[in-house]
């Protein structure tokens, strides 16, 4: 099965009802890094506007999103960053936020290569029915267990453009 129907699976065995207008539009975001199944994530964008956003993202077993943090934005920087709720629906989510270490060893495998990009090490581990909200410009990465994981965002605006990963080899938008 290619990539694209793995995710339209995974969405689809969610147990959350999705339209085919959503399914047709899922985000395959590869970061520009060309590494997909490993740093990669699959959007179905609800609504975003100016108070609020909601999504579901898929994510296939060990598949990370990037560190990063959502600033303050704005030609003054007048807006404040994105908070955001993830709540885990399927699966497991490893979440790492900023923070002092608590645990010996995390239990997420940092992508090859890539060790340098991912700098916070508090892990938050979420199963379904579980949330945790990571607050504005706080550093922060996920990664699915070995089962895949499905979460639901909520939050203010997302502006992905904004958003700041410390790798500066990522490209959130497409150019």
């Amino acid at each position: 099965m290619d990539y694209q129907a793995r995710i339209k699976q995974a969405f689809l065995d969610s147990g959350i009802a999705f339209t085919d207008e959503e399914l047709k539009s899922i985000d395959y975001a590869d970061f520009g890094l060309n590494r997909l199944e490993t740093e990669g994530l699959n959007l179905i964008v609800y609504v975003n506007n100016d108070t609020y956003c909601a999504k579901e993202m898929a994510l296939l077993p060990g598949q990370t999103c990037p560190e990063h943090r959502h600033p303050r934005r704005g030609v003054n920087q007048e807006i404040e960053g994105k908070r955001e709720t993830f709540r885990c629906r399927k699966g497991k989510v490893y979440l790492y936020v900023e923070g002092e270490e608590n645990t010996k060893s995390i239990k997420s495998q940092i992508p090859e290569g890539q060790e340098a990009y991912y700098t916070v090490r508090h892990e938050i581990e979420l199963n379904p029915g579980e949330q945790f909200t990571i607050e504005p410009n706080t550093l922060h990465w996920f990664q699915a267990g070995e089962e895949g994981a499905i979460i639901s965002e909520f939050s203010t605006p997302s502006d992905d453009p904004s958003d700041i990963f410390t790798n500066p080899n990522v490209k959130r938008v497409t150019e």
